[in-house]
């Protein structure tokens, strides 16, 4: 999809407030707000919008412990991504999931109240997971830089 440069305004803003009401929007990038709606629309309807969410610290809910996990499974099975796949989305502490080509296959973003929280979670749940050939653990430790804002 081309985007214009009231487009690229458009996802400026929104980046910036996602939560704004459209009536703010519109005038911040100097359309009426029937027509920054259409515009909006058009851009979901292109899959350029996905959508809006909340987005929760979990931290501040006393989650106090991420890990990356790294893990290269055994692929002498052909279901064997579907298979662990399928396990992890089970996971309630698994946030994310991603696949990867290379040495490590999958990784999952795992979270815990605490080292002891972790260690239980570790071994009743993700070492059950199905296919795991080998596992490198990564304790989180500092965000440096963190954002989804593009440079549009």
């Amino acid at each position: 999809m081309r985007l214009d440069d009231t487009d690229r305004r458009l996802l400026r803003l929104l980046q910036a407030n996602p939560a704004q009401p459209m009536a703010a929007l519109a005038e911040r990038a100097g359309l009426a707000e029937a027509g920054c709606a259409r515009r909006l629309e058009r851009l979901r309807n292109a899959g350029v919008l996905k959508g809006r969410s909340a987005v929760i610290d979990w931290r501040k809910l006393g989650w106090e412990v991420e890990v990356s996990l790294r893990i290269t499974l055994d692929k002498t099975d052909p279901r064997a991504f579907d298979e662990f796949i399928a396990a992890a989305r089970e996971v309630p502490e698994v946030l994310e999931i991603q696949t990867f080509l290379g040495r490590v296959d999958v990784r999952l973003n795992v979270i815990a109240r605490d080292l002891a929280h972790y260690q239980q979670i570790y071994r009743e749940r993700i070492l059950t997971l199905p296919h795991i050939a080998d596992i490198e653990a990564l304790m989180h430790i500092a965000d440096i830089k963190k954002g989804e804002a593009l440079p549009i």
